[in-house]
């Protein structure tokens, strides 16, 4: 037996198309193209963000999966464990919408005690129902005390991507761009590099998520420049300011 799909009220209807609008305005993308990417018919578009027809959920979600945000209204608190949306402080995204990231990358950034070397280890992103969010697990590295696990903020004003960890008020934030059509990730690390003894100094670096498939014959640990895969490693970190995904100004 079918079961007619989820009608909108009047009121979430048109808030979801003053997103939708404003969505359309902000990125200069026009109703033909947001149609084709959510696979609607322009009449349909037409029709719901005119308030001739009240949007329906499957409707939404193919909205919310082409502009890659969410298009309910958050709430003023964070979801319930379990939920598919994210903390309004990572950002208030959709399961669905981020699908994309979920991955397992090589993580490049230099060598802190090697300028001539480059570190590689392994990140993982995964949904964890548990707290709602992407989180993110590293793996692979030769000081594996240092192994971090923590959250992914997605917010979609700035188009960029925040690995961030947050122990004991203690930050270590990753800034990188959206993936590249290869899945590659570049941006900026800022953290602290350990010293002689307890020392610890402020630190930032380039670094690059590259996906794990993307390398045959992937290395961990500290690459130097006689390795196999020392190019393509720079290759990758030099991209990151080369293209530039991220930019470091001089004193």
């Amino acid at each position: 037996m079918h079961t007619p799909d989820k009608q909108l009220s009047d009121e979430q209807s048109r808030e979801i198309g003053g997103r939708i609008r404003e969505e359309l305005a902000r990125r200069r993308i026009s109703r033909q193209a947001l149609a084709e990417q959510a696979k609607l018919s322009l009449s349909t578009l037409e029709k719901v963000l005119g308030g001739r027809r009240p949007f329906t959920l499957a409707t939404m979600v193919r909205l919310e999966q082409a502009l890659g945000v969410p298009l309910r209204k958050a709430s003023s608190s964070p979801p319930p464990a379990g939920s598919d949306v994210a903390p309004d402080s990572l950002g208030s995204y959709s399961h669905r919408a981020v699908t994309w990231l979920e991955n397992v990358y090589i993580t490049l950034r230099p060598s802190f005690g090697d300028k001539e070397a480059i570190y590689a280890y392994r990140t993982e992103i995964v949904w964890d129902p548990a707290v709602s969010s992407l989180v993110f697990h590293e793996g692979e590295r030769t000081d594996a005390a240092y192994e971090h696990t923590g959250e992914v903020a997605v917010p979609h004003q700035s188009g960029f991507i925040y690995l961030v960890i947050n122990r004991h008020g203690q930050h270590r934030v990753i800034t990188v761009s959206r993936p590249t059509v290869d899945g590659e990730m570049y941006g900026i690390i800022s953290t602290l590099r350990a010293g002689p003894g307890s020392q610890l100094t402020p630190t930032a670096a380039p670094i690059a998520f590259v996906p794990l498939q993307n390398i045959e014959e992937a290395t961990f640990g500290r690459v130097a420049s006689d390795h196999a895969n020392y190019a393509v490693y720079r290759e990758h970190l030099r991209r990151t300011v080369d293209e530039p995904f991220a930019l470091f100004l001089p004193a």
